[in-house]
């Protein structure tokens, strides 16, 4: 083998380096010495091999070598391992990098999330000390229950975000899709937050035109868009503007919401729809939230089949965000935005049996259906359940789910149990502080035909007594 050739057989990464090595053992000025670690190419296997070569060249009294001398030793798996050794180093590097972060965001997350659940109770507690107090004037009692209430329904709307949370998490959220009409989801969507906007002197133009029918569920699609306008008018100082567009673009139905707000730093733009990131985690923030509402909207459109994309300018000159869903083959409907029609909340003549084993839920129960005219009868535990079915005959039965000794599941199937004469087939409700989706299953599987959410809103408890009671009729009819 000549030189040529030797040369010819290394990496092509380490050829000029390796062979600047060898010049400088021959330069007879010094030393003659060498020693490197270089790669190899088989001329025949083309196979990777590492070397390491180590020698002396010799020169006669002219400065011409005349003997070159040394050993070359295969280190293949020595670097092989060490090469490994060095990505497990990264990867464990890398880990402890992320695992540090997501401590600092957990405990970062965890701050926010008491300030911003103990905030809303402030106002809530003041108020009530003060109306109890009996120091209040009529227009500061008005004040005070419209404080409590925006306050609690922010309270409900935080820990709806959490479950929301767990679910995604888990991998539990589903869905029950449908043709809906986009439009009126969006519609929907504007009227919730409409106040809001007014209170901030904010101008809240939309273009609607009818694109047509997404395959989705109308309470999610109105989330995402409340969800989108709500952050829009968060950011945007008063006096300024809010648009939502809705437009056809090829086979998809786009959506645009765009503010005068104040912008998005493009430092954080790549992370804007992670879960518990928010550009200001600190003390001094101007604005509340937990940084979650992004991170769901992003997972309920990938859901939809679709993709979200934000942008802005820079801090200070608004945020646009785009969501861009699939379309429905179909001739677009306008689908009107209550699945029912409205009844009248009026309870005159129905009898309604109530289980909490907490007094104040209780006194709210005798309270609430009393004023809509029902005839009450509130109990704390399940067994007395029991023992005035038969006597008080109820139309319909309210009950807790979390209960000591008895629960409501296990209470309302040992009243499934009973003889139709016993009340075995009276309707019933699941009033329950128990929220996630598996919970609204295992009630109805457990025998229960409708499941509602603490806190709650009395005229969705209102409405379901009466749904179930004209249900109750109709079936006799």
């Amino acid at each position: 083998m000549d030189y040529t050739i030797f040369l010819a057989g290394l990496h092509p990464d380490d050829r000029d380096r390796t062979h600047q090595v060898v010049l400088q053992a021959f330069d007879p000025q010094g030393s003659g010495e060498y020693d490197i670690e270089y790669r190899t190419v088989g001329l025949e296997d083309g196979v990777e091999r590492w070397v390491a070569a180590k020698g002396k060249a010799f020169f006669n009294p002219a400065g011409e070598v005349i003997r070159f001398i040394g050993t070359v030793l295969d280190i293949t798996e020595k670097k092989r391992a060490e090469a490994e050794r060095e990505q497990l180093l990264q990867r464990e590097q890398a880990a402890r990098t992320e695992a540090e972060r997501a401590n600092r965001i957990k405990d970062e997350f965890l701050a926010v999330l008491s300030h911003e659940l103990r905030s809303p109770l402030n106002p809530i507690l003041g108020w009530t000390k003060l109306m109890q107090l009996g120091r209040l004037d009529a227009a500061k009692t008005a004040e005070a229950l419209a404080t409590i209430e925006r306050n609690a329904k922010l309270q409900t709307e935080l820990i709806d975000d959490l479950l929301d949370v767990a679910k995604i998490l888990r991998g539990k959220l589903s869905l029950n899709m449908t043709a809906v009409n986009l439009s009126a989801a969006v519609e929907a969507a504007i009227d919730t937050v409409s106040t809001a906007a007014v209170a901030k002197s904010i101008a809240l133009h939309a273009v609607l035109p009818n694109v047509g029918q997404v395959f989705g569920n109308m309470a999610r699609l109105q989330q995402i868009v409340w969800n989108l306008l709500s952050n829009a008018i968060k950011f945007t100082p008063y006096g300024g503007r809010v648009d939502i567009q809705l437009q056809q673009v090829g086979i998809e139905a786009q959506i645009t919401v765009k503010d005068t707000g104040k912008g998005i730093h493009s430092d954080f733009l790549p992370h804007i729809f992670e879960s518990f990131q928010q550009e200001d985690a600190s003390i001094t923030r101007k604005y509340g939230g937990l940084g979650l509402g992004l991170a769901i909207v992003r997972q309920l459109v990938e859901a939809h089949g679709g993709t979200i994309a934000a942008n802005s300018p820079g801090e200070g000159l608004g945020a646009t965000f785009i969501v861009q869903l699939p379309l429905l083959n179909i001739t677009p409907e306008i689908q009107p935005l209550n699945e029912y029609p409205q009844q009248e909340l009026d309870l005159t003549g129905i009898r309604v049996l109530a289980i909490d084993d907490e007094p104040d839920a209780r006194e709210l129960l005798t309270a609430l259906l009393t004023e809509y005219g029902a005839d009450v009868l509130t109990v704390a535990s399940a067994s007395e359940v029991l023992v005035n079915l038969a006597a008080f005959q109820p139309s319909v039965l309210v009950s807790d789910i979390a209960m000591p000794e008895i629960d409501g599941y296990t209470l309302i199937q040992q009243v499934r149990a009973l003889p139709p004469t016993q009340g075995g087939q009276i309707p019933a409700i699941a009033l329950t502080a128990y929220a996630r989706e598996d919970d609204r299953q295992r009630a109805i599987s457990s025998g229960f035909q409708h499941h509602i959410t603490k806190p709650l809103e009395p005229e969705r408890l209102v409405q379901a007594v009466v749904t179930l009671t004209r249900n109750k009729l109709d079936a006799r009819l």
